[in-house]
């Protein structure tokens, strides 16, 4: 006979059997039965890596959609969104790549047959935690005083761009405003309606007329010393920018970061060589003025003693950032102090081996006449401060580049084949014949060859970007499909697939104002 002991342990075996099959019945039929059991984010992590985390699962997209209706999209669309939580982290460094290994988007996507602002979005992947830098909620400008020479209607066109990182920093702005091709000087009242216009908009804007008025532009521009260093409103300013009415920069922090490695008591003549070393060898070591020029007050106090010598003495053809280089030569020891994240931007054709080369320029130049609005790149720094040009690698295959694209490499090129220490080099430039200089590795380098797009690499550009509502801040990348012009030849006609359209992607990146670090109101930007 059996004993109780026996029976008993056969009675618990034969519960827990029943128990085991109803669990695993239940985990087969339920969907929700995995999440129940997993804590609701879940962070993945490498070396390269800080945080990404997810949600199992699916939402309702819940967002609005009639601005899709107003891009030049090509019918039928494929489309996905998601939704980014911003976590400011204290002493966070911001690296080159952040590896992430979750995907950014689901590999299927929402159809859009035709032009609606009606359309049904459906699912959309629940939304993603990444962590970044914290950034000062205040920032301290005031040591810096910045100088254009432009006429006001220029003035007008780079106003936004200015007021993204100029306004509410305390920095001063001293435009002379010179006069157009076709017209005459602008009177005082048309300047001082301006300079009220702009600082209503919170900017500490100065307009003033040319030192003298019938000086040629490079005469003005380098005017600009003497104009920012006599000023009243730069009394207690310890360096002066001179830069371009298209000169852009990314970030003020960065700025002042950058220069707070120099001590402006001492003379400092900070800027940066061209990125093409044909500009290099014509125009000289010489920081060059589309980057922004940073002179130490104690650098140019002493140029202001010889200005009206270094004026009269210039060679007439001489630019502008060349007559600054000519006095500093002739009058100081002072020599350059290269600062490469300054960007002249001396090269053409496709820049984004530039943008996508997770490096934080601190300026960017020659925005004007190019196809890619800076303006559009920084507005996500409103939630991520300085996440501009930040880059994320999800999965194997895709690489966002904040502000910029999202770059997917297909099967036999994945992403993590390649060295993204290296920029892809997708632009032109010139060369110097007999140079061992083949164009940009002084200043770009390492570089890496450029890939075949649409086979190699398909990259999805952002062509548009907002400030939501609710603070957050919405970012569309698109792939445009090939169009099929009148004018192509039938060869190229043929090579376009009728019912292919665009895919666009979606991003919501929204600040996550419950974490500790976005609480706080004391991180300060302080002057330098």
């Amino acid at each position: 006979m059996p004993s109780r002991r026996s029976i008993l342990a056969i009675v618990c075996l034969c519960l827990l059997s029943i128990l085991g099959f109803t669990a695993h019945r239940v985990q087969k039929t339920s969907p929700s039965f995995l999440q129940n059991l997993v804590p609701p984010k879940i962070t993945f992590s490498d070396q390269d890596a800080k945080i990404g985390k997810g949600k199992f699962g699916r939402q309702a997209c819940g967002r609005d959609t009639k601005w899709l209706t107003e891009l030049d999209l090509k019918y039928p669309v494929t489309y996905a969104q998601r939704e980014i939580i911003v976590q400011p982290t204290p002493n966070l460094e911001r690296k080159s790549l952040t590896k992430v290994k979750e995907r950014i988007f689901p590999k299927s996507k929402t159809p859009i047959v035709e032009k609606n602002s009606t359309f049904d979005l459906g699912k959309c992947q629940l939304p993603l935690t990444l962590e970044v830098p914290l950034s000062p909620a205040v920032i301290n400008a005031s040591q810096l005083a910045f100088g254009i020479a432009t006429t006001l209607d220029r003035l007008e066109e780079s106003t936004p761009y200015i007021a993204r990182w100029l306004a509410n920093t305390g920095a001063q702005l001293l435009v002379v405003a010179i006069k157009p091709e076709k017209g005459d000087l602008p009177t005082a009242k048309e300047m001082s309606e301006r300079e009220s216009k702009l600082r209503d908009q919170g900017m500490d804007i100065t307009i003033l007329a040319p030192l003298k008025p019938e000086e040629q532009y490079t005469e003005t521009y380098f005017s600009l010393i003497r104009v920012l260093f006599k000023h009243p409103s730069t009394a207690q300013s310890s360096w002066f920018v001179l830069m371009d009415d298209d000169t852009f920069f990314p970030s003020m922090p960065s700025l002042l970061s950058m220069l707070s490695r120099y001590d402006p008591s001492q003379p400092h003549w900070v800027g940066a060589i061209s990125e093409n070393w044909w500009s290099v060898a014509r125009y000289g070591i010489m920081a060059f003025g589309g980057g922004g020029i940073f002179l130490s007050r104690a650098l140019v106090s002493t140029i202001d003693g010889f200005y009206d010598t270094c004026t009269t003495e210039m060679h007439p053809a001489a630019g502008g950032d060349e007559r600054v280089m000519r006095c500093i030569h002739a009058h100081t020891e002072t020599k350059l102090t290269n600062q490469p994240d300054l960007h002249q931007m001396d090269i053409f054709g496709d820049l984004s081996g530039v943008y996508e080369a997770g490096r934080m320029p601190l300026s960017l130049h020659h925005w004007k006449g190019t196809e890619y609005p800076v303006r559009l790149m920084s507005l996500v720094s409103d939630v991520c401060g300085d996440c501009v040009l930040q880059r994320w690698q999800f999965g194997d295959d895709t690489v966002l580049t904040n502000g910029y694209s999202v770059a997917v490499y297909p099967e036999g090129k994945k992403a993590n084949g390649l060295d993204f220490e290296k920029a892809e080099e997708t632009w032109d430039a010139k060369t110097v014949e007999g140079s061992v200089n083949p164009g940009t590795a002084h200043s770009m380098s390492p570089l890496r060859d450029r890939l075949v797009l649409d086979q190699q690499k398909i990259q999805y550009k952002l062509v548009e970007s907002a400030v939501l509502d609710d603070g957050s801040v919405r970012q569309t990348y698109v792939h445009k499909a090939k169009r099929a012009e009148e004018e192509d030849a039938e060869e190229e006609k043929k090579e376009v697939k009728k019912d292919e359209g665009d895919t666009v992607l979606v991003l919501y990146w929204k600040r996550d104002d419950q974490s500790p670090a976005a609480m706080s109101t004391n991180a300060t930007s302080q002057p330098v």
